[in-house]
C-alpha cells in the first residue's frame, strides 16, 4: 500500500546516472512539510503517461517539477496529463526553463511558476496552498536565497544514489563573468558556504561511501583558498575517488598547481570553458580572454597533471565565421590532448544573445534545445554539416577509442579541414550520426584512410586503438584480411576503460 503524500517533487534527469540536486534542496527546505513530501526522479525518454501514473499513485495535492532545457517538452506534456486526470492537483513549475519569459514551450496548464531560486518560495507557496490560501498571481518572483542560511540537501541522497549515481554538490553560487550565451552570467554575485560547513557535508557523504562527486560551481578555481581546502580534503583520503570541476582557464596559481599534480589518473576531471579563442568574437559577447594565460595553463594541465581535461568550444557565436572556428580548433588541438567538446550555440531564455539577432542574422530553433540554425556567416547547410561534425568528432576523437587512428587523419596539422572532409564522407557513407557501433566506426576509418596510407599501417593502428581494452574482439571486417591472421592476437592489457585514462595513456 503506497502512503499518500501531499507534495511530490519531481523531474526528468537526462540520464539514469544523474541525480537532481535541486529537488533535494527544495525538499530540505520544506521544514514541517517534509513528512508529507516525496522526491520522485525519472529519466527523459520514459513514457510520460507512466510517469504521471506513478506520481498520481501518491494522490498528491501539489506536484512541483524542476524544468530544464532537456526535459521542457516532456514536462509540458506531463503537466497537461496531470491536469486532465486530476484537475484539483496543483502543479508548480520552477527551474531555468521556467524562470524567464517568454516561455517557448506551452506550460500554461501549470498553476504556478516560481522564477529564480525556489528553496524559500516553494515552502511558502506550499504552506499557503495546504492551508487553504491560493495566491492570485501565477508567477512567484523568488529572491536570491541567503545561501549560508538555507538547509543543505546532502542528507537526502539515498544509499542507492551514492552507490549508483553522480553526487552533485556546490560550495558557491553565482558567476562574476558576463558571457552572453550563458545563464550563469545573470547571477553575478558570488555567494559561498562557510568552508568548514561545506567540508563537513562532504565528510558525511564520504563516510556513507560516496566516491563520485560532480561540483556544479561555475568557477571552482575563482576563490583559490576554497579550491585548495577542497582539494586538500580529498588528497588526504586513502581511497580513490572521482571529482569533476568546472574551472576558468586563466587562474591556476602555483599553489593550486602543486595540488592538482598530486591527483592520480582517473580521479580528476576539469571542464575548461574556452568557447572561442578569437579576441574580437569574445569581446563581442562580453567574454574576457587572456590568451597567454590560457595557453600556459592548458600546457600545464596537459604536461604536468594526470587530470582529464574537457575543453568547450562553440560553433555559431555572433561574428564568428567558420574560418575562425577552424583556427580555434587547430590551435586547441596543439595545446591539449584532452577532449575538445564541440557545442552548438543555443539561445537560452534569460540571456542577452537576442541583441545580436538582427545584426548577424541569427536564426534559432524555436523548440528545445533552441540551437542555432543559421546566421549571416554560416548558412543552414554548413550549420547542419557542423552539427554532424560535432557528433562524429565525439564518436571518433573524444571517445578515446581512436586516439592513434585520429592522428592519421590529422597528419598535416589541418585538424579542422581534414576532419570536416571525413565527417562529410562518413555521413554520406553511414547516412546516420547515431547508433554506429565501435566496429562499424573502425571499418569506416579503415575505408577512408585506405586512400592515403598503406593497408598494414592502418590495420595495425586501428588494432592498437581498439584492442587497448581487455576483452574486446577484433573487428569482424578485419577477418577477411587473411595475410594478417597470425597478427590478430589480443594482447592482455591491464588498463581501465575510463575515457580519461585512455586519452592520457595514448598520448604519452
Amino acid at each position: 500500500m503506497i502512503e499518500e503524500k501531499n507534495i511530490i517533487l519531481t523531474t526528468l534527469n537526462s540520464r539514469f546516472s544523474h541525480s537532481s540536486l535541486s529537488l533535494r534542496y527544495l525538499f530540505a527546505n520544506l521544514k514541517e512539510l517534509k513528512d508529507s513530501a516525496k522526491i520522485l526522479e525519472f529519466v527523459i525518454n520514459s513514457q510520460n503517461q507512466t510517469i504521471v501514473e506513478e506520481i498520481l499513485l501518491y494522490k498528491p495535492k501539489i506536484v512541483g517539477i524542476s524544468t530544464y532545457i532537456w526535459n521542457a517538452s516532456d514536462v509540458a506534456q506531463i503537466v497537461k496529463y496531470i491536469k486532465l486526470i486530476s484537475p484539483n492537483t496543483i502543479v508548480i513549475l520552477g527551474g531555468p526553463e521556467i524562470s524567464h519569459l517568454p516561455h517557448r514551450v506551452d506550460f500554461e496548464s501549470a498553476d504556478y511558476f516560481i522564477f529564480g531560486e525556489g528553496e524559500v518560495s516553494l515552502y511558502n507557496l506550499c504552506k499557503n496552498i495546504l492551508g487553504g490560501i491560493r495566491p492570485k498571481d501565477k508567477i512567484i518572483q523568488a529572491k536570491p536565497v541567503e545561501f549560508d542560511k538555507i538547509a543543505l540537501p546532502y542528507d537526502y541522497y539515498t544509499d542507492f544514489d551514492i552507490k549508483n549515481r553522480h553526487i552533485y554538490i556546490e560550495s558557491s553560487r553565482g558567476c562574476p563573468f558576463t558571457c552572453e550565451f550563458c545563464l550563469s552570467s545573470i547571477d553575478s554575485t558570488m555567494r559561498y558556504l562557510p568552508i568548514d560547513v561545506f567540508l563537513n557535508e562532504i565528510d558525511k557523504l564520504w563516510n556513507r561511501g560516496a566516491r563520485n562527486y560532480k561540483f556544479i560551481d561555475r568557477t571552482f578555481n575563482l576563490k583559490i583558498s576554497y579550491a585548495k581546502a577542497i582539494l586538500e580534503y580529498f588528497l588526504a583520503k586513502d581511497e580513490d575517488c572521482f571529482l569533476h570541476f568546472e574551472v576558468i582557464p586563466d587562474n591556476f596559481p602555483q599553489e593550486l598547481r602543486e595540488l592538482l599534480k598530486q591527483f592520480k589518473a582517473g580521479s580528476l576531471q576539469l571542464e575548461v570553458g574556452i568557447q572561442t579563442l578569437n579576441l574580437e568574437v569574445a569581446k563581442n559577447i562580453n567574454r574576457n580572454l587572456r590568451i597567454d594565460k590560457i595557453k600556459d595553463n592548458l600546457a600545464f594541465l596537459d604536461k604536468e597533471t594526470k587530470a582529464h581535461v574537457h575543453i568547450d568550444l562553440i560553433v555559431g557565436l555572433p561574428s564568428e565565421n567558420i574560418e575562425s572556428f577552424s583556427a580555434n580548433l587547430d590551435l586547441l588541438y596543439t595545446l591539449s590532448s584532452g577532449e575538445i567538446q564541440i557545442g552548438i550555440l543555443k539561445k537560452l531564455s534569460g540571456t542577452t544573445l537576442n541583441r545580436h539577432d538582427e545584426i548577424y542574422g541569427m536564426v534559432y530553433n524555436p523548440n528545445p534545445p533552441y540551437d542555432i540554425l543559421r546566421n549571416n556567416l554560416i548558412d543552414f547547410s554548413l550549420m547542419q554539416d557542423m552539427k554532424r561534425f560535432a557528433r562524429f568528432w565525439d564518436i571518433v576523437y573524444n571517445s578515446g577509442n581512436f586516439i592513434k587512428t585520429s592522428k592519421l587523419l590529422f597528419k598535416d596539422g589541418k585538424i579542422f579541414d581534414n576532419f570536416f572532409d571525413f565527417s562529410k564522407w562518413i555521413y554520406k557513407r553511414s547516412e546516420s550520426t547515431h547508433k554506429i557501433s565501435l566496429d562499424r566506426v573502425a571499418e569506416y576509418l579503415f575505408e577512408y584512410l585506405s586512400k592515403m596510407y598503406d593497408e598494414e599501417l592502418i590495420i595495425k593502428t586501428i588494432l592498437d586503438d581498439v584492442m587497448v581494452i581487455d576483452g574486446r574482439k577484433i573487428p569482424p571486417f578485419l577477418k577477411k584480411y587473411k595475410k594478417y591472421e597470425k597478427d590478430f592476437i589480443q594482447i592482455e592489457q591491464n588498463k581501465s576503460n575510463k575515457r580519461q585514462i585512455l586519452r592520457k595513456e595514448n598520448n604519452e
